[in-house]
């Protein structure tokens, strides 16, 4: 479809019950909460985790929705709000997890599939180690395409310390490329 080449402005068939809708939620936006949870708790499972919470709320609160944002907007706040409930839990604090950042990709080559996915996967562990709040802005201007203003919405930030914010983590990234 060619609506869904912009996938901020994607809106669900006017028809759907509140299942269809949320079957198309899942669908359209699952991978992007799976990685921008990813991205705050840096561990796939937790993220799965965040993500099946965010679609339940989502649920819950799907009669609420009153178009003033559009539905990925609205998807990503709850999963950033819900990310920043596990970071300051109990369990999250105490508990040591471990995983990797996997991706998928494909490529014509064996060789070109390798380095691929080597720098990818070195590209990722740099954002990874960026803190929370240039993390967070870096993922969701580049990986999510958002604008700055959706952003600053998203986060409840100004739009100048967003920019600040992109600002500095660009230096930080480039800061430790160099250093490779």
């Amino acid at each position: 479809m060619i609506e869904e080449i912009n996938s901020s402005k994607v809106e669900p068939p006017n028809y759907f019950n509140r299942e269809d809708k949320l079957k198309w939620l899942m669908r359209t936006y699952g991978n992007d909460v799976i990685r921008v949870a990813y991205t705050y708790l840096k561990q796939r499972q937790l993220a799965e985790d965040v993500a099946q919470d965010v679609f339940i709320k989502c649920f819950e609160k799907m009669d609420d929705f009153r178009n003033e944002s559009s539905y990925k907007t609205w998807i990503l706040k709850i999963t950033v709000n819900k990310c920043k409930d596990v970071l300051k839990s109990w369990a999250f604090k105490n508990l040591l997890f471990t995983d990797y950042f996997g991706n998928n990709q494909e490529d014509r080559t064996i060789e070109s599939k390798l380095l691929k996915k080597e720098e990818s996967q070195l590209i990722s562990q740099q954002v990874m180690e960026l803190p929370l709040k240039l993390r967070e802005v870096i993922i969701l201007f580049y990986y999510q395409e958002f604008s700055i203003e959706e952003i600053s919405v998203l986060l409840k930030v100004n739009s100048n310390t967003i920019k600040t914010r992109l600002h500095r983590g660009r230096l930080k990234l480039k800061q430790s490329f160099e250093g490779e």
